[in-house]
C-alpha cells in the first residue's frame, strides 16, 4: 500500500507511461520492411512490444531475436530510422498534463527513468512542454545499467537528493516493478500502457495498479 510512506519524489517510466510513442516506433520498423520489399504491418501489431524498444520492434517486423547474427545491424538501422521520425506522432497520453499539474499542486517533485537512450529521450522530453519541469531524467545510457537493474532508479534518487524509500516509481512493464522494489521504492503499475505480451499484472507485485494517469493522483491524495 501507499498509505504507510511519505512520498517526496514520483518517478515515471517514459514510453507507455507518460508518452505514447508506439506510432513512431512502428513507423521506423515499417520503413525497414518497405526498404526490403516487404509490406507494412498494421501499427497495432507492434503496440504491445513497444516497451521492449528495438528488440520488440524487430521481433515483430522480422521475427528476429537478440541471438540472431543479423540483430546488431538491424538494431543500428532501426535506431537511425527511429531518430528520423522520433517526434512525428509521439504524444503525451491524454491525462498526463493534468497529472503533472496535480503533482505540482501537491508540491511533489517528479522525474523520468527510462531505458531509452539519451539520444532519443532528451529531445523527446524537450519537445513536450508538459514534461519540461521534470526534476531528473535518467536515460538508458546514463548509468552502466538498465532496468530491471535498480541503479538507474537509485541514480535518480541521488540526483534529486531524496532517499529511495521516499520515492515512488510508475511504469507499464514488469521490469519497472522489479527495478523499483530492488531500489527500495514503492511501485505502481500503469495498466493503460503497453504492458508487453501476455502480461499478468497480478504477478508483478506492484504496490498499486492504475488504469489511467489520473488514477495516480487519487492514490497520492489518499496517501
Amino acid at each position: 500500500m501507499l498509505t504507510d510512506v511519505s512520498i517526496d519524489l514520483v518517478l515515471f517510466d517514459l514510453d507507455g507511461t507518460l508518452v505514447d510513442s508506439a506510432p513512431d516506433l512502428a513507423d521506423a520498423a515499417n520503413q525497414m520492411r518497405l526498404a526490403r520489399g516487404l509490406q507494412e504491418l498494421p501499427s497495432h501489431w507492434y503496440r504491445n512490444s513497444c516497451g521492449s524498444g528495438a528488440r520488440g520492434m524487430l521481433g515483430v517486423a522480422f521475427s528476429v531475436g537478440v541471438d540472431s547474427p543479423d540483430y546488431a545491424g538491424l538494431r543500428d538501422e532501426f535506431h537511425d530510422r527511429y531518430a528520423d521520425c522520433l517526434l512525428r506522432s509521439t504524444a503525451l497520453f491524454p491525462e498526463v498534463p493534468a497529472l503533472i499539474d496535480g503533482l505540482s499542486r501537491q508540491g511533489l517533485r517528479w522525474g523520468i527513468v527510462t531505458n531509452k537512450a539519451a539520444r532519443f529521450s532528451k529531445p523527446l522530453v524537450a519537445s513536450l512542454p508538459a514534461l519540461n519541469g521534470c526534476t531528473v531524467l535518467v536515460s538508458g545510457d546514463t548509468t552502466p545499467f538498465t532496468k530491471p537493474h535498480p541503479e538507474p532508479l537509485l541514480e535518480a534518487a541521488r540526483c534529486a537528493g531524496v532517499s529511495p524509500s521516499a520515492c515512488l516509481y510508475v511504469g507499464d512493464d514488469e521490469r519497472d516493478m522489479v527495478a523499483g522494489r530492488a531500489a527500495g521504492m514503492k511501485t505502481v503499475a500503469a495498466a493503460y500502457g503497453y504492458l508487453g505480451q501476455d502480461a499478468k499484472l497480478e504477478q508483478w507485485k506492484a504496490d498499486a495498479v492504475i488504469y489511467s494517469p489520473l488514477g495516480l493522483l487519487q492514490l497520492l491524495v489518499r496517501a
